[in-house]
């Protein structure tokens, strides 16, 4: 019975953080803009590096919007996610980061848009969409949140 404790106390402490979210009524208006502008950027190309509107990565689409909400935002995913507040819960217009590279950093970024979904920016060949975060994909490399925005 012991190693059976064991093993399962091994297993739990494996489990990355845990995607809660929350959906906030009344978003302060740094929030509202800054959904806006992310809804804005729906079918805008993908290009590593890009940050306007000919082309965003995922981290490019972050700095655009926020920037345009007259928030201040580093450049990379990565240094999003070293950088900026991190919270437990995130509300519409937080960021959310993801290993998706399977180093353990950050290497992916989305803007939580409620409703258990995000706005990305998701890879070579697509363009800035929105998706689920029930997928599993998501729940497993999900790294945490932050949130810039008041």
């Amino acid at each position: 019975m012991p190693l059976v404790m064991l093993a399962l106390l091994t297993l739990a402490g494996c489990a990355g953080p845990q995607l809660a979210t929350r959906d906030a009524e009344g978003l302060s208006m740094d929030r509202a803009m800054i959904l806006s502008e992310a809804r804005q950027s729906l079918g805008t190309p993908y290009r590593f590096g890009g940050t306007d509107a000919s082309g965003l990565d995922c981290s490019g689409l972050v700095q655009r919007v926020y920037s345009r909400a007259g928030i201040p935002v580093p450049r990379t995913s990565r240094r999003q996610f070293e950088q900026l507040p991190p919270i437990d819960e995130a509300r519409p217009g937080d960021l959310l980061f993801f290993d998706t590279a399977g180093g353990g950093d950050a290497s992916h970024v989305g803007i939580y848009m409620g409703d258990d979904e995000m706005i990305h920016a998701p890879g070579r060949g697509r363009r800035v969409s929105v998706t689920s975060l029930a997928l599993d994909y998501w729940q497993e490399r999900f790294l945490g949140a932050a949130a810039p925005a008041p």
